[in-house]
């Protein structure tokens, strides 16, 4: 029943330099993250503990460079250039 493949990134923190996995949630919008992108993540699910069958992942992605990636995903925006 829990066979699937978790779309996971691997970020480091600006604040402390410190690397976290996060989720990536939605179908596809693991293609609209490329290396080096800005990203804003928040937590996800119960405080300090990990997520379902995801062990170690606290955090999910929210925007990729400014533009929220839920916007990305409904093509109600484009990602910019630079």
């Amino acid at each position: 029943p829990n066979s699937a493949y978790r779309k996971c990134v691997r970020v480091q923190l600006i604040k402390n330099g410190k690397k976290i996995t996060a989720f990536v949630p939605g179908d596809g919008c693991l293609n609209f993250i490329d290396e080096n992108d800005e990203v804003l993540v928040s937590g996800f699910g119960r405080s300090g503990h990990s997520v379902g069958d995801l062990p170690g992942v606290k955090f999910k992605v929210v925007k990729v460079a400014r533009v929220s990636l839920l916007a990305l995903f409904k093509e109600k925006k484009e990602k910019p250039r630079s």
